[in-house]
This record gives C-alpha cells, structure tokens and sequence, in this order.
C-alpha cells in the first residue's frame, strides 16, 4: 500500500452520543467524535448533529440514549443525513434506545438521503418497559430526483430489533444489495419510504386517524400492542406530505420538533 493510498484509508470519521434523561433533566451526557446533540427545549428535545457533514464509507455513529421511568423525550436530527457513494465498506450506524416505566420517546430522525454507490447498515435496538411509549420513525431518500439524480445501485440494510420487559417483541430486517428494486411488491418505482412504529398501552386507537392521515401512500396495522406502518412516495416532499400528519397522529397532545412540523 502506497503513502497516498494509507492515508486515504485512514480517513473515516466516527461519532458517539450516550445520553440519559430523568424527570429532573439531564442526567448524563457524553459526546465523541463528529456526534454533537444540543437541547433547545431545556431538555425535552434533542437534536443530533454531525459535524462531518455525511456518511461515507467506514464511517461509524453509535447513538445510547436513556429516557428513566416518567421522563419525556424527542429526538430528532439538525438536517438529513447523507449516504455518500463507497469505495467498498459500509458506514455504520447503531442505535440503542431504553424508554423506562411511564416514559415517552420520540425516536424522529430527519431524512436519510442515499446516493448512488452508497453502502449504508444500520441497527436499531429497543428495550422498553411495559407501560413505555415509543414513536419511532426512519425515513429514508433514495437520491434527490428533482436534482436530477437517479439512484441505481446501492446496499442498504436496516435492522430493528424492540424488546418489551426483556421479551423480543418486533423484529424487521429491510435490506437492498444491488439494483434498487422497483417491482410492484417492493418500492414500485417510489424514491421515498418511511417505516413507523408506534408502542404504548393505547396505541390501537391512533389506527384509524393513521390510515386517513397515509391514505394511499402506504398503509398501517396494529397487532400485539403495536401500530407499525409502511409509506411510499415519490420523492421527500410527497413523503413529508403524509408523514407529517402521521406523526401528528401519534404525537397526539404533544409537540413534535418544529423540523417535523412544516
């Protein structure tokens, strides 16, 4: 290996968060790397940032947030995050997530944007208590078509895994290798898709307002004390279109953070 090409090699960028929240505040907090959070909301909100600007190969974010029994959190990110294209190694991002007895997250990232060539793996693992609430989301941009892009070939996996008293409770893999497939039983031509969850001891009475709010851009169902739904659009506006008033549904009398909000 020559000089130049060591030193390419040498360049991945990483980021770490671990952060604790209680009904008091902020228990504990503790950044690395190119991961930053901030708090406009005294505490309340959380907003992600990575400071090195995108996802390239080798990269790896891990992200350990706590939210203690009766405690309120949203989570969300400054901006999407983009996929760059790899010269072979995934970028890696691992999410732990624990929500206490009678606690709230709201898990809502802002879009993940994968460009062309991009390799992208990233897990997603929950424990909750029994009488938790839990309102995940993962919306993911395969390019930006109205920039004129066209997405052919990438490797996406996402892996969610959610745990209620210790007890596996939903598990989904989604993963593309290759040519992004546009059969009517995958994305159907769709440059935009979402996955939301939603886990709380009364979620089965969103169901119907989440229809309404997806309409014909997806569809929900609710088994086993969980509401999970698919969405599908053209592109990120037509996505955040529908999106927006799911999450509205879900949020119910709670505020969601302003970038989900227009």
């Amino acid at each position: 290996m020559n000089e130049l090409s060591h030193a390419f090699h040498q360049q991945r960028s990483f980021g770490r968060i671990d952060l604790g929240v209680a009904v008091t505040g902020l228990q504990r907090l503790r950044e690395e790397g190119s991961a930053k959070v901030r708090f406009p909301q005294a505490g309340r909100e959380a907003i992600l940032i990575n400071t090195g600007g995108g996802l390239a190969g080798g990269d790896e974010f891990a992200f350990h947030i706590d939210v203690a029994a009766q405690a309120q959190l949203s989570v969300t990110t400054q901006a999407a995050e983009r996929v760059y294209r790899t010269l072979g190694p995934a970028a890696r991002v691992h999410t732990q997530l624990r929500v206490g007895d009678g606690a709230t997250l709201f898990w809502l990232p802002q879009e993940s944007i994968l460009f062309d060539g991009s390799s992208l793996s990233r897990h997603l693992d929950v424990e909750l208590a029994a009488s938790s609430r839990l309102v995940a989301v993962e919306p993911v941009l395969f390019g930006r078509p109205e920039a004129g892009e066209v997405v052919s070939q990438i490797a996406f996996h996402d892996r969610w895994r959610v745990k209620q008293n210790g007890q596996l409770i939903f598990a989904d893999d989604l993963h593309f290798d290759g040519t992004v497939p546009h059969s009517k039983a995958t994305l159907d031509g769709a440059g935009a898709m979402a996955t939301l969850i939603c886990i709380s001891p009364d979620c089965e009475k969103h169901l119907d307002a989440l229809r309404t709010a997806i309409g014909s851009g997806g569809a929900a169902s609710f088994w086993n004390g969980k509401l999970v739904a698919r969405l599908l659009a053209k592109d990120g506006f037509m996505l955040r279109k529908s999106l927006i008033p799911a999450l509205a549904v879900l949020a119910g009398t709670d505020s969601l953070p302003k970038v989900w909000t227009f």
